[in-house]
């Protein structure tokens, strides 16, 4: 014996499946939001303090290496103290240093770029001559208190990388 179905229209059938998937399922009063909100972005005077508050009263410790032939050679140790950084004008920054040059010990400051990689500073140093030294350029980027970076000079090509210790007062 065939049952006769009660007929129902199917724009009815639609919009009752429809008003099921449109309603938000119901959250506990007390749940946490999925998401975290996100911390506000560090204005550019925060950046630019917090990189100087980084490069003041600091060594930079750490390996350089040559890129030679396509290889890496083994690592060299590296020290580096920096006295301070101070903002001049746009990009352009002086980074006061302390080195041995020549078999004494001279301050010298050293003219940079310093441009930002969102909240990171990149340190840019483009063909600067070193009287007897050659002409450099290099890529050297501060995230925390650690380095890293490329650089160049005459022939020769490197990379380098350590930490970045500050004095304590």
């Amino acid at each position: 014996m065939l049952m006769k179905t009660p007929f129902v229209p199917c724009a009815v059938v639609l919009a009752l499946i429809l008003s099921a998937f449109a309603q938000e399922p119901s959250k506990p009063k007390d749940s946490a939001p999925i998401s975290t909100p996100e911390k506000p972005k560090p204005t550019p005077a925060e950046l630019e303090a917090r990189f100087i508050a980084t490069m003041s009263k600091a060594t930079m410790t750490g390996r350089w290496c040559l890129i030679q032939d396509g290889a890496l050679t083994p690592e060299k140790e590296e020290k580096y103290t920096i006295l301070g950084a101070r903002k001049l004008e746009g990009d352009s920054w002086m980074i006061g240093t302390k080195m041995n040059y020549g078999g004494r010990e001279i301050i010298a400051p050293i003219p940079v770029k310093v441009q930002w990689a969102g909240d990171t500073p990149v340190i840019i140093v483009e063909k600067m001559t070193v009287p007897g030294g050659g002409t450099y350029s290099a890529r050297v980027l501060v995230h925390e208190h650690t380095y890293a970076g490329t650089w160049s000079g005459g022939n020769k090509v490197g990379l380098l990388s350590g930490m970045i210790t500050n004095d304590k007062e």
